[in-house]
């Protein structure tokens, strides 16, 4: 059996023709398949951007929404393009990338700036690695055909690894330079922005959360006489799981109330015009402001029946059918007063306490203090510890685990994360598989069918469906890794989203490199291994850098689809203009259709396009060109999310960067991959000159790593001291004032408890002045890349920060009751109805507005009836202002 295996698919000794296979293998059409995946793909995208051109100017509210909604405050919209359909290029480029930070958020500013560097670093490898390395292997005599010409896998003579080993290093050694480049001016940039007015005078710069707090102290006055003079507010956590049903069940029925009267007024309204159109008497809206006085439901009734007014049914099927606003608000009328009762009980402290503590600071830098500090003298107690977390993104049930349940949820949440990646390997590993077909078939004769498909066809299913069927499966994870983050304990959205970076990281590692790279070039060789096993060395190191050819269909699909679909948002469009009109019943679900921006999850952002820049890095070496196609897609993603970020989309979830130099660390994971990748195939080949080279430089990289971390950890936690005094003097002196006596920043009373101005500590404003000169000269591009530290230093990037954004103030009832749970600060809602000729919605509002607060302010209907809101005007009754905590 086995000897006719090996005789079938032709291994060399077998018969007379024993290189055949080999050179079938040889001859892999990798060029046919790649034009065979990149035609398609530029077919596709070109169509995709020029709908984008042409549906850009026609639906403003979907490309262009940040440059007018009314949602957002003037200071956050970007300046509105030229309406052209070329136009807009020039003014587009003109817009720097800092707009996004000064107007949007830090986290947009650096995805655009990772996508850049990556760019940029990919760019730099092609100029170091294409002079060298492409003559070394095309003249490898490796006997390779097409673009496999150009890998590593062509080159026989061992000498001509030392090429590889000393690029190697100039590389690679360039990518970790990149990092600590990029970490230092994360570092800068951090310290300037959190210390810049704009976010040291806001609540939860302030503010420490503290975690799994023993019982004891949930004691208000034991926490003050802990934290002393520097405390002003303490929040402990209440169990909330009744007044929050109370709650929950309150609103469900006001928007049921709601529901039912607009629908009501949308049926009198319609009704009134059909009898307008058959020239029936309408003067019943005549005396509509009169009638509203009247019996509920009166005006409402000409147009009406009893019979068609909105019911429903208390249980399904089964239930008494009722008339559902007197039903609405007759359970309103029982709800809001209970509701009201718990939420002044819990106010006044008398809830049960769960093991979360929220400490409000007067200064950020007492809040710094507190946050760096030993908080318990038991481990695991009051810890860990979180600061600035927004009250809006606290994940409220999380609050209630002590340490022992969070340790346990964190094992879990580890535990199925590594089963999900064991299991999912099995179809990703059958993506990569798919990508080597022609050697399945060797394999499986009986799959000889598919050599009958067309070529061109067959180029499109080796190339192009392995790169859709892996972004399929791939884009089935973020949920459910999102769900283990909340699982694991996770406090904020912001912590859920750092969490999930790590986690789906390690999935794209794993199943999009690792496993489709290493099933791909095994495919590949098994046929031979099986028959002659002592060949699987030098078989392995030829087919595993073949296996870049994937990479490179990968990179054009993602660079120019993904890129192009990104603009255009084809299915947002479909969603906002088609769903809508089916869906939006009532003035607020128009006006939240309308208002609400999509939002980016970084969690699952950064993760992606952090594998792509790993796998060019980690084939810089084995395979250059990959290189190439990396710098030309990471290029065309990035001005995507360029275009997005300026005008379409919103930040929801603030983590201050953090998601930055958590990519910059998962990036070398790439140069880790590449180093042992070379000492592998340098092994495989029995080159002992080049492997203790390179095992040298994997020494000198990995002491390298482990001292920039550590110096670098407590800057990417901790604000320093130092910079806060200067930054209160430096701020003071910008406002021609003298340097202010106390410490620390951040709004609030002084410990002497005098009175300043708004929350500003002494001398501590936001300024729109002009900053005066730059600290150092404008420096030439050579000296600025290669001294970050001097010419990206605090002094210089506080530049670059937003200045007079928004005056940092609160209402002293936004303030009481910031970090309560949402059950105890949530008010009664202000229901939104159409305004009708006919009156019925006066009326139905004066009624109803005996049980809750109701207007028909701003609503109404267009001439053909349809019901419609006042779009210019963008700030409706139910709109409110955003607070920044």
């Amino acid at each position: 059996m086995s000897f006719s295996f090996c005789e079938n698919t032709n291994i060399a000794g077998d018969n007379p023709d024993a290189g055949s296979a080999q050179d079938d293998e040889n001859n892999n059409p990798s060029l046919s398949a790649f034009l065979s995946t990149l035609v398609p793909v530029l077919i596709v995208s070109f169509a995709l951007v020029t709908l984008f051109l042409l549906l850009r100017r026609k639906f403003k509210r979907n490309y262009q929404p940040r440059t007018f909604l009314g949602s957002l405050r003037p200071q956050e919209r970007t300046p509105a393009l030229p309406s052209g359909l070329f136009t807009w290029f020039g003014a587009f480029s003109k817009i720097p990338d800092s707009f996004v930070l000064n107007h949007q958020s830090l986290d947009g500013f650096l995805l655009l700036r990772y996508l850049k560097i990556a760019a940029a670093t990919c760019l730099v490898g092609c100029f170091i690695t294409w002079p060298v390395l492409f003559p070394i292997n095309i003249t490898g005599k490796g006997g390779m055909k097409e673009l496999d010409l150009l890998t590593f896998g062509n080159v026989v003579d061992k000498n001509r690894y030392y090429a590889h080993v000393f690029i190697a290093w100039i590389f690679l050694g360039f990518v970790f330079y990149m990092v600590a480049r990029e970490s230092i001016y994360y570092v800068n940039l951090r310290q300037a922005y959190l210390l810049s007015p704009l976010y040291a005078n806001r609540m939860s710069s302030r503010t420490v959360l503290f975690t799994s707090v023993p019982q004891e102290y949930l004691n208000e006055g034991l926490l003050r006489r802990m934290f002393g003079r520097q405390l002003k507010n303490i929040w402990i956590a209440n169990d909330c799981k009744e007044i929050e049903e109370l709650v929950d069940e309150r609103d469900k029925v006001a928007m049921k109330l709601e529901v039912a009267e607009t629908k009501l007024i949308k049926l009198a309204n319609a009704n009134r015009l059909k009898a307008m159109k058959k020239g029936g008497q309408t003067d019943g809206a005549l005396g509509a402001a009169d009638e509203a006085n009247r019996e509920s439901g009166s005006v409402a009734a000409k147009w009406v029946p009893i019979k068609k007014r909105p019911t429903h049914r208390l249980k399904p099927i089964i239930g008494k059918k009722v008339d559902t606003i007197n039903w609405c608000r007759s359970e309103l009328e029982r709800l809001i007063p209970k509701v009201d009762a718990l939420q002044a009980t819990h106010r006044a402290g008398n809830g049960t306490f769960i093991p979360s503590v929220f400490v409000e600071f007067f200064h950020q830098s007492d809040a710094q203090s507190a946050f760096q500090s030993l908080a318990h003298h038991h481990a695991l107690h009051m810890a860990p510890r979180f600061i600035g977390v927004n009250p809006d993104e606290v994940i409220w049930k999380n609050l209630k685990m002590n340490w022992k349940s969070r340790v346990v949820r964190n094992i879990v949440a580890l535990t199925v994360v590594a089963l999900l990646v064991i299991f999912w390997s099995i179809p990703v590993g059958f993506v990569g598989i798919l990508s080597n077909i022609d050697a399945l078939i060797r394999l499986a004769p009986w799959l000889g069918f598919l050599n009958k498909i067309p070529d061109q066809i067959f180029g499109v299913v080796k190339g192009l469906l392995p790169a859709i069927l892996l972004a399929v499966l791939m884009a089935l994870l973020p949920v459910i890794l999102r769900m283990l983050a909340r699982f694991s304990g996770a406090p904020s959205l912001s912590a859920v989203e750092l969490r999930t970076q790590n986690f789906y990281f390690a999935f794209q590692v794993i199943q999009v490199f690792l496993i489709t790279t290493l099933s791909s070039a095994a495919s590949a060789s098994v046929t031979r291994i099986l028959c002659s096993p002592g060949e699987a060395p030098s078989l392995l190191a030829k087919n595993l850098p073949k296996a870049s050819n994937f990479y490179i269909s990968y990179f054009v699909l993602q660079g120019l689809t993904i890129s192009s679909g990104a603009v255009l948002g084809i299915v947002g469009l479909v969603l906002f203009r088609i769903l809508g009109k089916i869906l939006d019943t009532t003035p607020r679900k128009m006006y939240k259709r309308w208002s609400t921006l999509s939002a980016l999850g970084w969690g699952t952002v950064f993760p992606v396009y952090t594998n792509l820049t790993v796998i060019a890095i980690t084939y810089s070496i084995i395979a250059p060109l990959v290189l190439g196609f990396a710098t030309i897609g990471l290029y065309l993603i990035y001005l995507a999310y360029r275009y997005n970020l300026l005008f379409v989309f919103n930040s929801n979830v603030d983590t201050k960067g953090l998601v930055y130099p958590r990519a910059l660390q998962q990036t070398t994971t790439g140069a880790y991959l590449a180093i042992v990748c070379l000492i592998g195939l340098f092994g495989i080949q029995a080159a002992p000159g080049p492997i203790v080279l390179m095992v040298v430089f994997l020494v000198f990289v990995v002491l390298f790593h482990i001292s920039l971390n550590s110096a670098l950890e407590p800057l990417l936690r901790y604000l320093p001291k130092s910079l806060e005094a200067e930054e209160e003097s430096l701020l003071a002196s910008e406002e021609g004032g003298s340097a202010p006596s106390s410490s620390g920043m951040g709004n609030g009373v002084p410990y002497d408890e005098k009175k300043h101005n708004g929350f500003s500590a002494p001398g501590v404003h936001p300024t729109t002045k002009d900053l005066g000169p730059a600290p150092h000269k404008k420096p030439n591009f050579v000296t600025k890349f290669l001294r970050p530290d001097l010419y990206t230093d605090y002094h210089t990037l506080r530049r670059l920060v937003p200045r007079g954004f928004a005056e940092i103030s609160y209402d002293p009832v936004v303030e009481r009751d910031a970090y309560y749970h949402p059950s105890i600060s949530s008010q009664t809602p202000l229901l939104w109805v159409p305004r009708d000729d006919a009156g019925v919605s006066r009326q139905e509002c004066r009624h109803s507005g005996k049980v809750i607060p109701i207007t028909d302010e701003g609503a109404g209907f267009d001439a053909k009836g349809k019901l419609a809101w006042d779009e210019e005007n963008a700030r409706p009754p139910i709109w409110q202002e955003k607070i920044y905590y």
